[in-house]
């Protein structure tokens, strides 16, 4: 499929001008892309992915509980598809504060699903791996069909908006994923997993991670360019897309030591005598076998991802936030 641009609008959100483009072989015409918390570091990614096609709102152009803010900031665009790269994604935080994750990941998303239904635009949502972890004897990646079972705050709030986005209509994706780091961290603040590690290292030469949790770590810009693949076809519904493979946290620790050429020691530890507030699924791994079955693309390994993470961090460096706890990368 080739790409053509046709024109441009107006100047929303970030400085970069909207342009709209159309695919010339299969009949999409002037394609609008609005992205939800572009100023994340999903949302920035997927704009850099998207080029000028994207229209970026940040959280000052378009307030995701707020369905008249969204209404007004979507309907001057008339947007093709609405991408929402936007949450709470404070999974300790989530404990204590249920009704804050809920009225971002379960009532925004409501809100947001409502004005898109309304503009007849489709939407692009991204939930999480934490759906899952009842099972704690599972050690078979979880495909799309298969029950979910929350044991968490922040995976219940999640699975409630991914329940509003499939009860829009035909013309959505969702996205199931895990552990997002990105080059511009958490709201471009350098927060991610790989970024605290590289930081208490430094610091302190040694670390302590816990070795009882198996998910797969996922780089966002590979997560952006799946989306950008999907998003011209017509296979809408539920996708699971991570990198491919699967490591404990611990084990993602120690491949971010090793391929940064650090010689840290890291020591691993239980879920337990880490002490999170949270519980988290002791297994999460993702299929994404449906995704490469459209013919897609397969994701690359975790370890390649991550590799190419740090390239391209050697390229633009960060100027790490130190963070008073070590986030494991939710998405």
């Amino acid at each position: 499929m080739r790409w053509v641009r046709r024109g441009h609008s107006a100047y929303v959100g970030f400085p970069s001008r909207l342009l709209t483009w159309t695919a010339c072989d299969e009949g999409f015409s002037y394609m609008t892309i609005a992205v939800v918390g572009a100023g994340g570091q999903l949302g920035r990614d997927l704009c850099a992915v998207l080029g000028a096609g994207a229209a970026p709102l940040a959280h000052a152009d378009a307030e995701l509980t707020d369905g008249a803010s969204l209404r007004r900031a979507l309907e001057p665009l008339a947007p093709d598809w609405v991408i929402n790269a936007a949450a709470f994604n404070l999974v300790d935080d989530a404990e204590t504060r249920a009704d804050e994750a809920f009225r971002v990941n379960a009532l925004g998303v409501r809100e947001l699903s409502a004005v898109c239904r309304d503009l007849g635009c489709g939407l692009v949502h991204y939930s999480t791996d934490y759906v899952f972890g009842l099972d704690a004897e599972r050690h078979e990646p979880y495909a799309e069909h298969e029950a979910p079972g929350p044991i968490n705050a922040y995976g219940t709030s999640k699975l409630a908006g991914e329940h509003f986005v499939r009860a829009l209509g035909p013309r959505h994706f969702v996205f199931r994923t895990c552990g997002l780091y990105g080059l511009h961290g958490s709201g471009g603040k350098a927060r991610n997993f790989v970024e605290t590690m590289l930081r208490l290292g430094k610091e302190r030469g040694e670390v302590r991670v816990v070795h009882d949790q198996t998910c797969t770590p996922t780089y966002t810009a590979d997560l952006a360019s799946a989306t950008a693949s999907l998003l011209k076809t017509s296979a809408f519904g539920l996708y699971h897309w991570t990198n491919a493979g699967s490591c404990t946290w611990h084990e993602f620790a120690s491949e971010i030591f090793r391929q940064a050429g650090m010689g840290v020691k890291c020591l691993p530890i239980t879920s337990d005598a880490y002490g999170s507030r949270a519980r988290r699924p002791r297994y999460s791994v993702l299929s994404t076998a449906r995704f490469v079955h459209l013919g897609l693309g397969a994701p690359r390994p975790w370890q390649d991802a991550l590799g190419a993470y740090l390239d391209a961090r050697a390229r633009k460096p960060l100027t790490p936030i130190p963070s008073p706890h070590a986030h494991f990368g939710e998405p």
